[in-house]
Formats: C-alpha cells, structure tokens, sequence
C-alpha cells in the first residue's frame, strides 16, 4: 500500500504540473498583427513627439515641423541657394540629447565635412542640411526615426534617442 501511495502522490504531482501548461503558447510563437504593430508604432511616434514639444517649451524655442517629423528653426537666414544632394558642405555643429548631455561637437572633433546624400549622417540632419543656405545657422531635432534610430551609434548615443543639433554653416 505504500508503494501505491507514492505512485499516486507522483501520479497527481505531475498531472498538476502539466495541466497549467495546457493552451498556453510559448511566447516567441506571438507575432502581432499589422493593426498591433501601427498602434504601437503611432504610440512610440505620439510620445516622442510629445517629449520634443516639452523640451522646446521649456526652453522658449519656436520651431517647426516637417512632414518627416524633423523640428527646425532657422536661427540665422544664409545667402545664396539651398543646398541640395551632392553638394559639398562644411559645417560647425553641436550634437546633444532633450537632456543636455553632449555627444558631439565640432569643438572636439573639427568641423564636419560631408557631401550630402552620400555620407553616413543621420537622415534628419541631411533633410535640414537641404533647407538651409551657406552661412545659415539653425537647430534641429531629431526624433530617433530621423536620427539613429533603434540601436544608437554604439558610441554615445543610446538607442531611440532624439537629438539636438545646433548648426553653423561654413561653406
């Protein structure tokens, strides 16, 4: 009778053990729908918007926005034509987070020199590259889907970070 005992305690033990898993789905088995997956995505696009509003607000910026989501204000109007793809472009710039915390600076790093549309810049940048004219100055700024996105530059910017860029233009 002990024997039985036992094996009906373990008989019982295992089907109780068992009997919660039954229906439930690993969870690297979910996929979220295209519906799940634009929610989610308008949210995240929602909050980083509301963030940058805050920061201009708090610093009494008046800015603007494109359609893509870049927020600009041109500090000081150039001369000449605006600087469209594969034009050669020098500038002084500042390059920080909606906290302050510096992640780049001309001032460290000499001025950038680059030739838009083929360079390694965020695509927010080049986009306000595009309105401004030589001897321009403006700010700029980035929400993640402009700057570098999900994963940050490995460097100093973390990822899904916006960022603020002053810019000066030399030539």
């Amino acid at each position: 009778m002990k024997g039985t005992g036992l094996f009906l305690f373990f008989l019982l033990l295992i089907s109780l053990t068992h009997c919660g898993d039954r229906g439930k789905k690993p969870l690297t088995d979910y996929k979220p729908g295209k519906d799940e997956i634009a929610d989610m995505n308008s949210y995240i696009v929602r909050k980083d918007r509301e963030r940058i509003q805050s920061f201009f607000e708090r610093k009494g910026l008046t800015m603007n926005e494109t359609p893509t989501g870049l927020w600009f204000s041109i500090l000081k109007e150039g001369s000449g034509e605006f600087f469209k793809d594969t034009d050669k472009v020098v500038f002084a710039y500042e390059c920080s987070l909606l906290d302050g915390t510096e992640c780049y600076s001309s001032d460290e790093s000499g001025p950038m020199d680059i030739k838009l549309g083929h360079s390694d810049i965020p695509s927010g940048l080049t986009e306000g590259l595009k309105m401004l004219k030589p001897g321009a100055e403006a700010l700029f700024i980035l929400p993640p889907h402009l700057a570098y996105g999900l994963i940050g530059d490995s460097r100093k910017i973390p990822p899904r970070s916006t960022l603020v860029y002053s810019v000066k233009i030399i030539k």
